[in-house]
């Protein structure tokens, strides 16, 4: 059979022995025990202030960083647009360098056409000063000819001369001629006087041309026939004798003037 529970028992039991005011409660009979809250109150207080400041330099170097990091990307924004700029220019000179070339290779071009064209003119020039040249000797040669022509022609005159002046002096007296100069060279003026019954004072001339081997009569007044020149002339330059020759003149004369 199960013991049954009394309460008398049980309250009786823990009832304290000291019912007065005086007995000793039960906290005062526990164990005295020292936690150190004021210990751990101070190392709370040391760790929240070692918090704190590591939290406020940790704060100032995530500022410094963002500043630093702010810095950094402007200046890296500043030497892109620096960079751009440069290359901008360095495009811009690059464009004019190419049209300096462009221009230069056209200048070039030109320059060469134009040394061609020099070229050209000067071998052209050559080409003819050496054929002047070569005209110059001949005309030299040629010249040299003639003088040497004209010299023995003018001593066989000379020669000649000295056995025609007692004619020439006969004719200058007594049958009015006179020799005169026709204003060019190689050219002589034969004038003749009384050769009109009518007019003994009216005059007679031609001009003689002697630059050739063969002479010829180039102008006369009053004008003469050409048929009797040529005749007179032909003599002339078959004999080589003046004096036949102006005494046939002087009578082609006579016959025009009647």
């Amino acid at each position: 059979m199960a013991t049954m529970f009394e309460p008398s028992l049980s309250t009786s039991a823990m009832r304290p022995l000291f019912s007065s005011a005086d007995a000793p409660s039960m906290a005062d009979s526990l164990p005295n025990i020292n936690f150190g809250f004021d210990d751990l109150r101070e190392r709370m207080a040391r760790f929240t202030d070692r918090f704190d400041e590591f939290i406020a330099k940790g704060r100032k170097r995530v500022l410094e960083e963002r500043n630093q990091f702010r810095i950094n990307v402007a200046e890296l924004q500043e030497d892109q647009r620096m960079k751009a700029k440069d290359i901008e220019i360095v495009a811009q000179k690059s464009s004019q360098h190419a049209v300096a070339l462009s221009a230069q290779a056209s200048e070039t071009a030109e320059m060469e056409s134009a040394i061609a064209t020099i070229s050209h003119q000067r071998d052209t020039r050559a080409q003819h000063r050496d054929r002047l040249h070569s005209e110059i000797a001949s005309y030299n040669k040629q010249i040299a000819q003639r003088k040497a022509a004209q010299a023995q022609y003018a001593k066989e005159l000379e020669e000649h001369s000295k056995l025609n002046i007692p004619e020439l002096d006969f004719w200058e007296t007594y049958l009015g001629l006179r020799i005169e100069g026709a204003g060019q060279v190689d050219r002589l003026k034969f004038v003749f006087s009384h050769v009109d019954e009518r007019d003994w004072e009216r005059e007679g001339w031609f001009e003689l041309d002697t630059e050739r081997r063969d002479y010829r009569v180039v102008t006369s007044r009053p004008k003469l026939e050409d048929s009797e020149i040529e005749a007179c002339v032909d003599r002339l330059n078959e004999s080589r004798d003046l004096g036949p020759f102006l005494r046939g003149m002087r009578e082609v004369f006579v016959r025009a003037m009647k």
